[in-house]
Formats: structure tokens, sequence, C-alpha cells
């Protein structure tokens, strides 16, 4: 029997690392965690470090580091604690490393994505705003330095299993005539327009179907997730933004649609747990066991579908706009989200002020060619500079 794949798991105290690790428990002939890395919830990351031992962890800063290195040698773990961004990409770029799980959250996930990319790393990507920010540049590396790129997101995993055998080798899918990425409408998909001003961040939060961070909670409620999504389809997938058709499944039963020219539509289904997309990518092509349990589509009774209200949800009209203008569009519109969002979650603006910031701040900014990472992340400081200047206007 071979050697157990040794991860790397990015973001692992967030509910898709909690997710990696909890299918990695399931199989520990198959799977050992060689790095963690945490953010703020450092507590959190020492528990894990004790139940799983890894060799490494990350943590944001010196003091942090300090802290959890003395608490795990006082536990007796050998477990090495790094710091920053250089740790990050050290564990996802290490020649001891199979697999990485790219799950930390934003723009802060792309440099360690990209180390795992260029070491030729199998990666399984969570972090959707590595591709949105730096599409070409990241496809790019991707192919030239053999690495396996599997999608993590329960909408694009489920486009990759319906796709033709063909794609997962390299090829250009061949038929496809749509993809159809579906999405729940969150929270608010029949609140009254005029209350979208009164929401709150709790309300926002309160996905009725998913588990997941605030941050991607308020975008599920804005649907600038889906947006986000339709231009990370794009690069995955190779399609054009018309290709994409974003439809509303309050159920969130069928993940994705892939529709071919002969008129065959194909689906993939399965209860909303993100093991499924997990377990599917770390075993991929074989299949895993991932603790969830089985679809019942007699207690599931019905499929509903609709097209999205464009005065209901205008992020995803930007993001649409965006991933047609391409260049240093689609970075700066992921960047003004992040600010807007978090000023949200502060309760410094509105909810309906996110759409509003984001399409003010793009309109006044003209489309520029982005062909090197450090123009990459110029953008995203700029987005973020003209975000601020925003929000002290208001």
């Amino acid at each position: 029997m071979s050697a157990p794949q040794r991860i790397t798991v990015l973001g692992a105290t967030g509910s898709i690392g909690l997710s990696t690790l909890d299918v990695i428990a399931r199989h520990p002939e198959r799977y050992q965690v060689f790095a963690l890395s945490g953010f703020s919830r450092l507590a959190e990351l020492q528990a894990l470090c004790l139940l799983h031992r890894p060799d490494y962890a990350v943590v944001p800063d010196t003091s942090a580091a300090h802290e959890l290195q003395s608490s795990l040698r006082g536990a007796g773990l050998a477990t090495e604690v790094l710091v920053g961004e250089e740790g990050l990409c050290a564990v996802a770029a290490a020649a001891e490393v199979d697999c990485v799980m790219a799950a930390i959250v934003g723009a802060a996930g792309l440099k360690p994505t990209l180390a795992a990319v260029r070491a030729g790393k199998k990666v399984l990507l969570a972090n959707k705003e590595a591709l949105v920010m730096s599409g070409a540049l990241f496809m790019q590396a991707v192919r030239e330095s053999g690495a396996t790129l599997l999608p993590i997101d329960s909408e694009h995993n489920a486009i990759f299993q319906c796709l033709p055998g063909d794609y997962a080798r390299g090829l250009q899918p061949v038929g496809v005539r749509r993809i159809l990425l579906t999405a729940s409408g969150g929270p608010f998909r029949e609140t009254p327009l005029a209350e979208l001003e009164r929401v709150t961040p709790e309300q926002a939060c309160a996905h009725p179907n998913w588990s997941m961070g605030r941050k991607i909670s308020v975008d599920s409620a804005s649907m600038m997730n889906k947006g986000l999504e339709l231009i990370e389809a794009c690069w995955l997938f190779d399609a054009r933004p018309e290709q994409v058709e974003v439809v509303i499944h309050r159920q969130s039963v069928i993940h994705s649609l892939v529709d071919y020219v002969d008129g065959s539509v194909l689906a993939q289904l399965g209860n909303p747990d993100m093991r499924t997309p997990i377990a599917h990518a770390l075993a991929w092509p074989e299949r895993i066991d991932s603790g969830v349990a089985p679809l019942d589509l007699f207690a599931v009774g019905r499929l509903d579908f609709e097209r999205p209200d464009a005065q209901r949800f205008p992020c995803l009209r930007l993001a649409r706009e965006a991933a047609q203008a391409g260049g240093s569009a689609p970075a700066m519109l992921n960047a003004l989200n992040e600010v807007a969002v978090e000023a949200f979650l502060q309760r410094r603006i509105r909810f309906s002020d996110i759409a509003r910031m984001i399409e003010a701040v793009l309109n006044a900014q003209s489309v520029q060619a982005v062909e090197a990472l450090d123009a990459v992340f110029e953008v995203d400081r700029r987005a973020r500079a003209l975000a601020a200047e925003w929000l002290a206007r208001r």
C-alpha cells in the first residue's frame, strides 16, 4: 500500500478547512496532515494541531507564533510554527507536500495558492479570489508547472464532474453549449426591495442552506459570490461570460449543470455539504466516503428554478460586466467588494451600499491590462484606497 498523501490545509479554521480535516480524519490510511494555517481563531488552530499533529502550523504574526509554539511544545508536539505570507508559501510549496487545500478567503490567499501551483502540487481551489484577481496569470502558471487544479466550490466541482472526461486530461471540452451555475438566492431572495436598505449583518449571514463564514455569507446574500464564481468558471473551463448562465435553485440540491449541443443537460446532485466536493477532489479520480448522508429525493420532493432579479442582485450584473471587460476590472471588483462587505459587517454602510460603492468606483476607473503579478496587487491596492475614500465621503 502506498504511503499516505501529505496535505497542507491553508485556512484550516474556516468552514472549508474544518470540512477538509473531517474527510481526512475518515481516511488515515490515505491522508496525513503536513501543515495547517489559521488567522484569527488561534485557540481553534491549537486544538487542530493537538488533534492532527502537523509538521508545521502558520499564524499571522510573531506574537501569535511564540504563543502557539510554547503551548504546542508544552503538549509534547514537535510542530514548528511559521509566520505570515512567507510561512504560508513555504508550507504550500514544500517538497514533502502532495496536495494543498487553498481555503484562505480573499486576496490574502493568492500568493500561497500560486506558490503551490508553481511547485506543481495537486491544488484544491476553494479560494475563488485567486482566479478572479489573476485569471490569465494563474492558469498560465498551472500549465507551465504541470500542477493539477481541482475546484472545490460546490458549483465548479459539479461542473467539473459533468464535463467530458477529456477536460480532466487538459483537453478543450467539445460539444459544450452552456454552463448553468446554480445559486440558492440567499436569505433575501423574497425580501421586499425596500427592506434591503435596513437588513442587518446577522440577517445577511443567516444562509438558508449552507453553513459558511461571514464574508462569503454576505457575498451569497448579495449574489456577488455567484458573480465571482461566474468569473472563476470562465477561467477554469475556458468559457466566455455569455456561456455562463446563473440559475436560482432554492433547494441547493443541483449544484450546477452543463448543457451540450445535442440537447443533453448533465447535472450533479447532492446534499448541501462541502464534504462532498472536498472528498471528490481529494480522491480524484477515485471516490471515497465523505461522511455526507445519501440524498433523499423523496424528502426533497421538488426542484425549483428561476431567473435572478437584476434589480434585487445588482452585484451579479457588476461581476458579469467585469468579466466581459477583463484586464484590471475583476481584480478591482474583488477588492472593492472585500472592503464593502467588511464595512457592512462593521455597520458602517447599509447592505445596498455594497453594490453602490462598487459601481461608483468601477465606473470612475478605466480598465488596464494586467500582465504581471505585481500589476495585480497594484490594482488591488488602488481599489482599496479608492474604496476608503468613498467610505470617508459617506
